[in-house]
């Protein structure tokens, strides 16, 4: 149930509670006063009975003895004490007095048929009364939980949107109120997470910087080292650097938002052909599957980095034989492996955080989307099949078949 229906519904059962105890407090009061002014008036009428009666005259309406009174009046009469009541016992109610007089009971009755219609309309008046006041709470209570549920349907989607790492996203401030204060609160913090993650990354993009030169000079070393075990073990840790570095730089380029994409029409099919065989060369257990060729309108040094990052990881965390797939404007990269985690699933590829035990800082998925962003273009990732699929969908780029008009 949602917060708009929560709202309606407490202020349409606010509204109605309300208009319940209104209308019973009323016809109480109601029903208190119309009782005390007939037992006034029946005090008098049986005053001027008795002495009616005393004088030996009786009026068509003062009754003696009469044998339908009811009990309870009756012992009151005979007891010396005079009273009044209500028989609601017949189909119209009668209001009773009556008083002991010597040994007799003197009594005067009259229908009460006229208070009971009153108080009965009253009620019909009353209930229509709260039927209407409920029905325009509810509407009343439906327009305001409207508005409230907007202003925080709007907020939560900007709040999402930071969640989804759009720090520039900030919530809309309207009014004093309280959801005013959050939204200013929750403003402020991704002012402050936004400063902080910029300064990180900066801080990253310096020491990936300085690091280059030597890291160069370390290849170039390892390159003069003699011929065995130790310096190739030395050549590859080098390399890895080198590639941790590179990918540092690219990845605080990405961040940037200041990359230039050189678009040009090319054969999807050739651009992947060319990005498998940079990244793997000849490697076995790694093929390629032209289903359906297109030609894009790209940038392909992007889209060769896009798909030898999905090759290179599906070698690293996953199992042979790799399929890299063409069909149309999409490109697929399957593997046999266990699959991909389920918080890259959840939350997409984070930097320096694989999910697995295997090496790697999760770099490599992070630049395919970036770079996919980049284009324009779109990643995704999935489990099908028992394997991990990685997925560029570059379709918006698509311009004809190769050898089309």
């Amino acid at each position: 149930m949602g917060l708009r229906t929560k709202i309606g519904l407490a202020i349409a059962g606010t509204a109605a509670v309300v208009s319940v105890v209104i209308g019973l407090l009323v016809h109480h009061r109601t029903v208190e006063a119309q009782y005390d002014s007939a037992r006034s008036q029946a005090g008098e009428r049986l005053r001027t009975a008795v002495q009616d009666h005393a004088a030996g005259i009786d009026g068509d309406r003062t009754l003696i003895d009469p044998p339908d009174l009811p009990r309870p009046l009756a012992h009151a009469a005979r007891a010396g004490k005079w009273g009044v009541f209500l028989d609601r016992s017949g189909k119209v109610p009668q209001l009773w007095a009556a008083s002991g007089y010597r040994d007799e009971i003197v009594a005067v009755k009259w229908p009460y048929r006229w208070e009971t219609e009153t108080v009965r309309d009253l009620d019909r008046v009353l209930w229509a009364a709260g039927g209407i006041g409920t029905a325009l709470a509810c509407v009343a209570g439906l327009l305001v939980a409207t508005r409230l549920g907007r202003r925080l349907t709007a907020k939560a989607d900007a709040a999402q949107r930071i969640a989804d790492g759009d720090l520039t996203a900030r919530l809309p401030l309207h009014g004093k109120d309280e959801i005013t204060r959050l939204a200013a609160a929750v403003n402020t913090m991704a002012d402050a997470l936004a400063a902080r993650l910029r300064a990180e990354r900066e801080v990253t993009a310096n020491i990936a910087h300085e690091l280059r030169t030597p890291v160069a000079g370390m290849v170039t070393a390892a390159g003069l080292l003699p011929p065995g075990r130790p310096a190739e073990l030395v050549r590859e840790a080098a390399g890895r650097l080198r590639e941790l570095v590179d990918d540092v730089i690219e990845v605080a380029r990405l961040d940037a938002a200041g990359e230039e994409v050189r678009t040009e029409v090319c054969g999807l099919g050739d651009v992947v052909r060319r990005a498998v065989g940079g990244a793997v060369g000849d490697a076995e257990g790694v093929s390629v599957r032209v289903v359906r060729d297109v030609e894009v309108a790209t940038d392909p040094r992007r889209v060769e980095r896009i798909v030898a990052n999905f090759v290179t990881n599906a070698l690293r965390h996953g199992r042979v034989p790799v399929v890299v797939a063409v069909e149309g404007g999409v490109v697929s990269v399957r593997d046999q492996g266990g699959g991909f985690p389920e918080a890259l699933l959840a939350g997409g590829p984070q930097r320096f955080r694989t999910g697995a035990r295997e090496t790697g800082l999760g770099l490599g998925l992070t630049i395919a989307r970036g770079q996919a962003e980049v284009l324009g273009a779109s990643v995704r990732f999935a489990n099908e099949g028992g394997g991990a699929v990685a997925t560029l969908d570059l379709s918006a780029a698509v311009r004809a078949a190769p050898g089309g008009g």
